[in-house]
């Protein structure tokens, strides 16, 4: 039966001391497990395929073995334990729950009433959710209490890749361990152990090919290794080789890349572009080739600014005298040229349908770029482009007062300019209508919203602050969103409606507040009232997800 197993599920770690590159982590649950302190939650972070599923298994089979762990005691094959059972995924007392599937609050209220009964033949009772970051907020939210204080037979287990979205509430009442990746040395070493055993003739470029391509986890190396010996076992093939490794997977040889790169430094377009159809004749995937164009970027850039590569495993001799060679031909300035189209080639492939086109037109864009003599405004615009809005907002609290200032000043002189317009016609050019009276500002808006003035009505409501409101004279503040023309509008609106002219005067009172602003006060507080009244509290207790979303009074009698 074992010999059906993908090698990802036959080399799963059974002990602590199994795991790759997760050693302090794995010591630190022992020992805490040794001395009796373990918490009520372990909360397991990192990429997929680096053991958080694995080691939430190792800790229940810690916690729950009929050995003493403590002694280092293992059991024996034929010998009923604790252990086979949790491995299998069989144990009654153990477990696992998919929060992918499993979002809402009913599941969790579920998980809730199962864990007020004791284990029925394990030492603890143990909940291992995975993807947890999965949870909605009502999960959530339901899920706090019986993590912080859970039965004393009780433990919970939580495993995700993306631990930014788990609420804080629930971080602070877990133990969080991070597995890290894994390095490629440790990588190597381990997929060369598993292909000895598997009888598998691999090159060590292929592993370490592998090795680089799994970006540090296990799970997706073992998986890639089981399917360069299955590829073996298929074709009879003596040993498996980088260039087969590369096939299978679709990705360029490293040295014509850097090749191609050659002929782009020194302008031959026509020979760079032969370069990338052999490539792809090779079987090459778009997306795989320029990410390998970045990381021959930054090659370079380590080149440029740090002087000689050293060897390592993600690089080979010839590679690193490549490079060395044809830096020269190159600067930072190209190189973060070439980085920014790179990138945005990334985001073409999403929505040009032709791949090989989009290469093609991409290398072009290269040659051209290099033979560009003043690169300068063009490097300075991309970089720009590229800064984000926090890097933008960086300006000291001095700064920013003193431009709030000075865009007061110039709003209001803006709106003056506009009203000098207005004393430059005559009383005549304008028709009154009948005269309308306008007792409050309240009124103003009404008449405003009659005569379909849409514009003048929301910058009545939203934008303007009424200070003080006297017939023929209104005082406003304003915030900076109002229409530049607002007061020769409002001006022209009250002489046709009124037949009288109006002073609008221009104040800085920011403790004022616009008719909306006002409306969502009265709103909130009204809420508030509601959710202390004895109806609030009895839908509430009837219908525990239910949202306040508006408050209306019945009108019928």
């Amino acid at each position: 039966m074992t010999k059906n197993k993908i090698l990802a599920l036959k080399y799963r770690p059974q002990e602590f001391k199994d795991l790759i590159g997760q050693e302090v982590m794995a010591q630190t649950i022992t020992n805490a497990i040794k001395l009796g302190k373990t918490p009520n939650a372990y909360l397991l972070t990192g990429i997929r395929g680096v053991g958080k599923t694995t080691t939430a298994r190792l800790i229940a089979k810690a916690l729950n073995c009929s050995k003493d762990f403590s002694k280092g005691e293992k059991c024996k094959s034929g010998e009923y334990c604790h252990c086979s059972e949790i491995i299998n995924s069989n144990h009654m007392d153990i477990l696992e729950m998919d929060a992918a599937s499993k979002t809402g609050i009913d599941d969790i209220r579920e998980l809730i009433e199962n864990s007020k009964y004791s284990p029925t033949s394990a030492k603890y009772k143990i909940f291992i959710i995975d993807e947890v970051h999965m949870l909605s907020k009502q999960a959530f939210n339901g899920l706090l209490k019986t993590l912080e204080e859970p039965p004393p037979s009780l433990k919970f287990i939580l495993a995700t890749t993306e631990v930014r979205k788990i609420p804080v509430t629930i971080l602070s009442r877990c133990q969080r361990f991070d597995l890290k990746r894994v390095s490629i040395d440790k990588l190597c070493s381990h997929l060369k152990n598993i292909s000895d055993k598997e009888a598998g003739k691999i090159s060590e470029d292929a592993i370490k090919l592998i090795a680089r391509t799994s970006e540090g986890s296990v799970r997706d190396a073992i998986s890639l290794l089981d399917r360069a010996l299955i590829s073996q076992s298929i074709s009879k093939d003596n040993l498996i080789g980088e260039t087969n490794v590369r096939e299978m997977l679709g990705l360029a040889d490293r040295s014509k890349i850097i090749s191609l790169f050659k002929e782009v430094l020194s302008g031959k377009e026509k020979e760079a572009l032969q370069y990338l159809r052999e490539l792809i004749n090779d079987g090459i995937d778009a997306k795989n080739f320029l990410n390998d164009i970045l990381e021959v970027l930054y090659l370079f850039s380590r080149r440029i600014n740090l002087g000689s590569i050293e060897k390592d495993m993600t690089t080979s001799e010839a590679e690193v005298q490549m490079v060395h060679d044809y830096s020269k031909n190159i600067d930072m300035q190209d190189i973060g040229l070439f980085w920014q189209l790179t990138i945005k080639t990334i985001d073409d492939l999403r929505i040009v349908g032709n791949e090989n086109l989009t290469l093609e037109m991409y290398i072009m864009q290269l040659v051209h770029l290099k033979n560009i003599e003043n690169k300068t405004e063009i490097y300075e615009n991309t970089v720009q482009e590229g800064k984000s809005s926090r890097e933008n907002n960086l300006v000291s609290e001095n700064k920013i007062e003193e431009n709030l200032e000075n865009n007061l000043s110039t709003q209001i002189k803006n709106q003056l300019k506009n009203t000098d317009q207005i004393k430059k016609n005559p009383t005549n050019d304008i028709s009154p209508k009948a005269k309308v009276e306008i007792k409050n500002f309240q009124d103003l808006i009404d008449l405003a919203n009659k005569e379909k003035e849409v514009e003048l009505k929301f910058d009545l409501e939203r934008n303007v602050k009424l200070v003080s409101f006297n017939k023929g004279k209104i005082d406003i503040s304003f915030n900076e969103k109002l229409n530049q023309s607002f007061i020769k509008n409002l001006t022209e609106k009250l002489l046709l409606w009124t037949g009288e002219r109006w002073i609008i005067s221009l104040s800085k009172n920011s403790n004022a507040k616009s008719i909306y602003e006002q409306n969502m006060e009265k709103k909130s507080f009204k809420y508030k009232e509601f959710e202390k009244s004895d109806l609030a509290k009895q839908i509430k207790e009837t219908f525990p997800d239910a949202e306040l979303i508006d408050i209306q009074e019945d009108t019928n009698d």
